[in-house]
């Protein structure tokens, strides 16, 4: 796997979200307040869909919308039970003014 294309950056404003999928990856890209993180788009407690989940902002954290765990979208670290293994994270980055993951 490599970098891939999101979207023009202009399509994901502060407080947007956006999935993508590579081969048999998914990862939700997420602006918060202007910075940009990509995590799996899989709870780690039981692999249900992250970016489906309530997102707080202002905490920078996700909930998985099965069973409430909490993730920090910075590092992908699991905050809250049932879920306690962290989630993977994807290096972000803008260039030419299209967003790119890299989901190497």
């Amino acid at each position: 796997m490599a970098e891939i294309d999101v979207c023009p950056l202009d399509e994901l404003p502060p407080g947007a979200v956006k999935i993508v999928h590579a081969g048999e990856i998914s990862a939700c890209v997420y602006n918060l307040g202007g910075e940009l993180y990509a995590i799996e788009d899989r709870c780690s407690h039981d692999d249900g869909p992250l970016c489906e989940g309530e997102v707080d902002h202002e905490a920078g954290t996700v909930e998985c919308p099965r069973h409430g765990s909490n993730f920090d979208l910075r590092t992908g670290r699991a905050l809250t039970p049932p879920a306690y293994a962290p989630v993977e994270t994807f290096p972000v980055r803008v260039a030419d003014g299209l967003v790119k993951v890299d989901l190497a």
